[in-house]
């Protein structure tokens, strides 16, 4: 079944918005409490959040909620040209969105929850940090797809290695691995030092997996 581009643009904003809540309020609830839930829990928030978005809306728009995942998808030919418009719209909205609601609903604490890089590493490091996780997330994402699914286990996969991303590495770089989620706190808290960073690594990152599927969904097809 072909879904229209308005269904798309909604599930995007809906699954952004829940990646978003997740994944920063989980930031800012942790630091509220004194840190005491530490890592563990901002990976597997927005775990949990990429479960429900892709069980949920995965057939109706692959569950991109992700810029750098977008423009991953284009390469390989899933998406047209206009489409890029309609996701990057869908999923900056639906951080935005996502933001403001942590904002009121949870608290400001830890810049709502932005993205920073640990300043003890060289930019040297982390920004290939930023790239690698980005890629394997692409990768993930790409063998789902092209393994239709994964018997039902897509979501856990493509969830799981966000949540293994964060808890492994983002003492490193931050491990946003989406130009939104990085946006949308740093837009709101005012903090902008680091959005360099996210709305670069990511983007390399899954482009330069995209085209080593490409072929591999060019032959699919």
């Amino acid at each position: 079944m072909a879904y229209s581009n308005l269904q798309i643009f909604i599930v995007e904003l809906i699954g952004t918005f829940i990646l978003v809540v997740f994944a920063t309020g989980s930031i800012v609830y942790d630091m509220q409490t004194g840190g005491t839930l530490g890592i563990a829990f901002a990976a597997v928030a927005p775990f949990i959040a990429l479960v429900i978005g892709i069980y949920c809306f995965g057939k109706v728009s692959l569950a991109h909620f992700n810029p750098a995942v977008t423009i991953g998808y284009y390469i390989t030919g899933h998406i047209s040209k206009i489409q890029i418009v309609v996701y990057f719209a869908a999923e900056i909205i639906g951080a935005l969105i996502g933001s403001l609601f942590v904002m009121t609903f949870i608290g400001t604490e830890a810049n709502l929850g932005a993205n920073a890089p640990n300043s003890d590493f060289s930019i040297f490091l982390i920004f290939p940090v930023e790239v690698l996780a980005s890629a394997f997330l692409m990768a993930v994402i790409f063998t789902v797809v092209y393994t239709k699914g994964l018997r039902g286990f897509g979501g856990i996969a493509i969830g799981g290695i966000v949540g293994l991303d964060i808890f492994f590495l983002a003492f490193i770089s931050g491990a946003s691995m989406n130009p939104a989620r990085a946006l949308a706190p740093a837009l709101f808290s005012g903090v902008f030092e680091n959005l360099w960073l996210y709305w670069t690594a990511p983007y390399v990152g899954t482009v330069i997996t995209a085209f080593l599927f490409r072929n591999k969904f060019r032959n699919q097809k």
